[in-house]
């Protein structure tokens, strides 16, 4: 079903473009342009806000590519192949994904494109037995290991207190456990740089000030990554660890710290996923909607679990979670008097949260 509203918009026509601006539209954030002639609206485009928008196989009057570019929105030609393999047997690298200089044509974003365009029924099923083929590939990578998960906003950026308190909990994690992230930027990136330096603990402070140099992936996604390669080239052999992403994001590019990248086309089958493989516990940073969204889809997994089964949960932030977003109060009132009552945890430290399962939950 086509979105019209809500975190993803698409907008296929100039005039459906036209009657939003008119409706007093002032950003352009999460939507997804696709196929418009935009050569006649300058104007339009120099008003609004165009961070975090996609125009995919847009024409742009001269110079407003450019514009537009810069000002944080990513630019995607068309493209008609199907460009992912639906018989893959192994989960994605960075290196795959970013497989090009340019990162307009790597295959991370030509996927990304090609999975923007109207849907048909040899289309649909390309994208099913290619998640499926992931599915597979995933199964296989995780047997004998032992995931803790670490959730949390993909805002923040590269040199935000945060963000080194996310990596230095994904260190202190990935010292013990193979850690798992939804695969994207912000404190999800943070996880997986943290675990790629697990067995090196003095280098995070060298990596994350290199890092700052590009603090986001807007205005350009390839800047970004190319950052952290060059961090990655600079401590190599890091310690493995797992990422999820989906292409229904694919404006959130994936990051490169994860070792195994299982990227979905179907976000719902990406979210139900992440929760399952993570048997040993999630960590829960600040977030907004999806961090929310992640917290309660696993609280019901554990309301209705056996003893045997619960995987513990662990929110970082107590004025975080108590006050700002107070998820805490309905979390610790559905645990009372549950098997999984035990396993639920309020601290205000990753520091706490690492120690948690150094100790055991």
């Amino acid at each position: 079903m086509k979105r019209t509203r809500g975190r993803v918009v698409h907008v296929e026509t100039l005039a459906d473009l036209d009657r939003r601006l008119a409706a007093g539209a002032t950003t352009l954030r999460g939507w997804r342009i696709r196929g418009v002639d935009l050569s006649r609206r300058h104007d339009a485009l120099a008003r609004v806000q165009v961070s975090g928008a996609t125009f995919l196989g847009c024409t742009f009057a001269a110079g407003d590519e450019a514009m537009v570019r810069a000002a944080g929105a990513l630019v995607l030609p068309a493209t008609p192949e199907t460009p992912v393999d639906t018989a893959r047997t192994t989960l994605y690298t960075a290196e795959e994904l970013y497989d090009v200089p340019d990162y307009a044509d790597s295959l991370d974003a030509r996927a990304y494109a090609w999975s923007q365009r109207p849907t048909t029924r040899d289309k649909a099923l390309t994208r099913a037995l290619h998640d499926h083929a992931v599915d597979l590939a995933l199964e296989s990578w995780v047997e004998g290991r032992h995931l803790v998960g670490v959730m949390g906003g993909h805002t923040a950026q590269r040199d935000d207190p945060w963000f080194a308190d996310a990596a230095r909990l994904g260190a202190a994690l990935g010292a013990g456990h193979t850690v798992a992230t939804g695969g994207g930027p912000g404190a999800m990136e943070a996880a997986n740089l943290g675990a790629w330096l697990a067995q090196r603990p003095d280098a995070l402070d060298d990596a994350l000030s290199m890092l700052a140099a590009v603090p986001s992936y807007r205005p350009s996604v390839g800047a970004w990554a190319d950052r952290a390669f060059a961090v990655r080239a600079r401590f190599p052999d890091g310690v493995e660890s797992l990422g999820i992403p989906t292409w229904h994001y694919g404006h959130e590019p994936p990051n490169v710290f994860a070792t195994a990248i299982a990227k979905y086309f179907r976000n719902s089958t990406r979210e139900a996923t992440l929760l399952e493989v993570c048997d040993a516990g999630i960590v829960f940073l600040p977030g907004a909607g999806g961090t929310v969204q992640e917290v309660f889809q696993d609280a019901c997994e554990n309301y209705y679990a056996d003893e045997s089964s619960i995987a513990p949960m662990v929110l970082v932030g107590a004025r975080y979670w108590t006050e700002e977003l107070p998820a805490w109060p309905l979390l610790s009132r559905l645990a009372r008097g549950r098997p999984m009552q035990g396993h639920v945890h309020l601290v205000d430290s990753w520091q706490e949260a690492a120690n948690l399962f150094v100790s055991g939950t």
